[in-house]
């Protein structure tokens, strides 16, 4: 089942279509989109897990690897599409296989392309996988991003609470030890 959210007809020229993405449309969309969109997102700084340079046949690598993920239920992805088709943003919803954390889901990899920042993008993407995390019955659902990123200022924004930060948790593409802010959201 695809859950769709389409753009308002006064939304911005880069208007996008989200859409939950199965195994199959993964793998299809992985060697140039999404791997592109993740390229560009490293490249620009966002803390995603990835040193910069980012090789394309290595971001390819990882989404063919979520794709897995996706198969066996423990993933699952959203995109949005621009006009031609091409990927601007993605968002994942991850899955504990845990049998005390099967209330809860995990907000991973919300990334939006350089270029469509500013227009709402992230917040379509985010929206889409709470509205489906809170039908599939979660009922918490948490996240970290690097602390003072743009990122923090969206997930306030879209009524998450800050739990607290961890000193020099992650390394950004550049290398350099980066604290990171931790968040959840009761989904009710």
């Amino acid at each position: 089942m695809n859950d769709h959210v389409t753009a308002s007809p006064d939304a911005p020229a880069t208007a996008a279509v989200v859409e939950r993405l199965d195994p199959v449309r993964i793998r299809a969309h992985a060697p140039r989109g999404l791997a592109a969109l993740l390229v560009d997102a490293v490249d620009g700084g966002a803390s995603l897990g990835f040193l910069a340079p980012l090789d394309p046949s290595e971001a390819a690598t990882w989404w063919h690897t979520v794709a897995e993920e996706a198969e066996q239920g423990a993933r699952e992805v959203w995109a949005a599409h621009g006009p031609a088709g091409e990927v601007l943003g993605t968002v994942t919803l991850v899955r504990t296989g845990k049998p005390n954390g099967r209330h809860r889901g995990e907000i991973a990899r919300l990334i939006v392309h350089r270029a469509a920042r500013g227009q709402g993008l992230g917040g379509r993407l985010l929206a889409a996988a709470e509205t489906h995390a809170a039908r599939e019955g979660l009922t918490l659902l948490v996240l970290d991003t690097e602390t003072d990123s743009p990122a923090e200022g969206l997930y306030r924004k879209a009524g998450w609470t800050r739990a607290g930060v961890i000193p020099d948790f992650a390394a950004d593409p550049a290398g350099t030890l980066r604290p990171t802010t931790l968040y959840y959201k009761r989904l009710t």
